[in-house]
């Protein structure tokens, strides 16, 4: 079974940043598609950044386009998530997540659903 550990996670002030990532372990080959996702509590987890690793593209929700940047490094079998500009409303935790399956990445809209694999998380607070 593939491992994903997310790491990174903290409480920063608006405005500011934090780099996200997630290292895979133990079998890794089902990783075609990959994504980061955050959930608030009482409220549906929601896809954050996608990562179509084999066709080489991302993509983005409207609500951090701009600001958020997904990036791999494989040499480290490690994803990133970098957050610029942060507000409050990024306030959420966020979950590694990823799949063998490619249809998962080939909307360009993240369905959890679609992802087998998850980490356990990491924090991510924002404060005015």
């Amino acid at each position: 079974q593939m491992q994903l550990v997310e790491s990174g996670g903290g409480s920063v002030e608006t405005g500011g940043s934090l780099r996200l990532s997630c290292v895979a372990s133990g079998y890794i080959g089902d990783r075609i598609c990959m994504g980061w996702f955050r959930q608030v509590s009482g409220k549906q987890r929601e896809g954050v950044a996608g990562i179509y690793r084999t066709a080489g593209r991302s993509f983005y929700a409207d609500s951090v386009k701009d600001r958020f940047s997904i990036s791999q490094d494989d040499a480290k079998n490690t994803l990133y998530l970098q957050m610029d500009e942060l507000k409050s409303e990024d306030t959420a935790k966020y979950y590694c997540a990823a799949t063998g399956y490619a249809r998962a990445c080939s909307s360009g809209i993240l369905d959890d659903s679609g992802f087998p694999f998850w980490g356990q998380g990491t924090q991510v607070t924002v404060s005015s």
